[in-house]
């Protein structure tokens, strides 16, 4: 029998978590009424010569992605840089289990140092004991409120629709 590679948490039919880490920030974002997906964006990138798509952890809406990372290997932090390279607009920021961590045996680098060198904000689980920062959090209340409201993941999508049909709440997007 093959080990499976990742612990799987099912939230729903169609939903699968890969890490326990991911299952706290899926966890802590819906308790805080934050509209959300998981992996629910494909985002396109070139590594040398090969097309190639990533799918964010969490892309909140009208916000910012945030990536969880239990372990950072070489070929993620490679990937990474790529992304950022090729897509500038993008706030990617990392939740890191714990940000002290070494990105090798070697090295002095850090998780969260190498975010700082290459420009990535990030958070630590472990250092802080809480999933996302309150500074994060407020910023994605303010950024999905409408006219004054919190919006959830149903209205999300019908304003989302609306906009899409040129509804009269195109007004909105401006």
């Amino acid at each position: 029998m093959k080990r499976q590679k990742f612990k799987r948490i099912q939230i729903s039919k169609t939903v699968t978590l890969k890490s326990g880490l991911e299952e706290l920030v899926f966890n802590f974002l819906k308790n805080n009424s934050c509209v959300f997906g998981y992996e629910s964006m494909t985002i396109n990138f070139f590594q040398p010569e090969t097309k190639k798509t990533y799918k964010p952890d969490f892309p909140i809406d009208n916000c910012f992605i945030i990536e969880t990372k239990g372990a950072f290997n070489s070929a993620d932090r490679k990937k990474m840089k790529l992304i950022k390279q090729q897509n500038p607009d993008l706030d990617i920021r990392f939740i890191f289990s714990n940000a002290r961590t070494k990105i090798g045996k070697k090295s002095k680098t850090t998780y969260g140092k190498w975010c700082e060198m290459f420009g990535f904000p990030y958070h630590c689980v472990y250092s802080t004991k809480v999933p996302l920062p309150k500074k994060w959090l407020n910023e994605i209340k303010l950024n999905q409120k409408v006219n004054g409201k919190v919006i959830d993941a149903i209205q999300s999508d019908k304003i989302k629709k609306a906009l899409k049909d040129n509804h009269p709440l195109k007004e909105l997007e401006k």
